[in-house]
């Protein structure tokens, strides 16, 4: 691997940390006004128009094997990110996304219980200090127990689901089509949800909610390309930086503070993570969710 392309990787995965963190920023800037189902929905649909181009030049729809299990992963996905959006609207920013970092934990759980692959000492050590992690952060039983901090564990849960099926079906299917579809397949069901909720946003929020879908699949585009020119076991440790930038974030556009359980719990998880994936997903590239 060529020294300068991986600095122009880890440049691009530094990038990506910072629209990943500004997910969370739109979200709380339309939370009591734009319904989390709507933005769930929105979000859907402008990344597909942002990246239809791509779907249209490159990928063969008709050749996936697969048509309800896109449906079903599809939805895990959309669920997933409204329990986020929920999060984001409700609780400290810095607090749900140091409970998303969760997520690899629960691919590793998910594949020793469902898909039955080995699981060693290490990722069962990693899984239960991960939990520690949360706990340290939700603190339940306390006074200051935040019951929306649920909602990003949940939404850790469902990724994690929707990535047990992505790996499964990446045996049959080619990893562009199983993003096209998952795209094509959201926003309908994106759609349905948000009907019951729906009320005409403003043209300021639609503004926000446009440019929301957009620096996702921009996001991902960079993560995607910074993959292909780098060591996985280089770039995905950056995805932790998704932290402090949030936590920056948060104190800059609403003065939030995170407090000292929330660093203390974050480093828990992310070292849990680290140990309970025992560094195996990061040793090969993974089949890249761009949804």
């Amino acid at each position: 691997m060529q020294p300068g392309r991986t600095g122009l990787a880890v440049c691009m995965m530094v990038a990506a940390a910072f629209l990943n963190s500004l997910d969370a920023i739109v979200v709380r800037s339309l939370a009591g006004n734009v319904h989390p189902l709507m933005i769930g929905f929105f979000r859907s649909f402008f990344g597909l128009l942002a990246v239809s181009p791509w779907i249209v030049s490159r990928v063969g729809l008709r050749a996936s094997p697969y048509r309800v299990l896109h449906v079903v992963r599809a939805g895990l996905k959309l669920a997933s990110l409204v329990a986020l959006f929920i999060a984001f609207a409700h609780a400290p920013l810095a607090d749900a996304t140091a409970i998303n970092f969760t997520m690899p934990m629960f691919l590793v759980l998910g594949a020793w219980l469902v898909l039955k692959e080995r699981v060693g000492v290490s990722s069962v050590a990693g899984i239960v200090a991960g939990f520690i992690g949360v706990m340290i952060i939700i603190r339940p039983g306390a006074s200051g127990f935040d019951q929306w901090l649920l909602f990003a564990l949940g939404g850790a849960v469902l990724t994690a689901a929707s990535q047990l099926m992505l790996r499964r079906m990446a045996l049959r299917d080619s990893a562009d089509r199983l993003v096209a579809w998952n795209l094509i397949t959201t926003v309908p069901l994106g759609l349905i949800v948000m009907l019951p909720v729906w009320s005409m946003p403003s043209w300021s929020q639609l503004g926000l909610l446009a440019m929301q879908g957009a620096l996702g699949a921009f996001n991902m585009t960079l993560i995607t390309r910074a993959f292909g020119m780098a060591a996985a076991s280089v770039l995905a440790p950056l995805d932790f930086l998704r932290l402090p930038v949030v936590a920056l974030m948060a104190f800059l556009f609403f003065s939030e503070i995170p407090a000292p359980q929330t660093w203390i719990g974050a480093a828990v998880i992310i070292g849990a993570t680290i140990i309970g994936t025992g560094g195996m997903a990061w040793r090969r590239k993974p089949p890249v969710d761009k949804s």
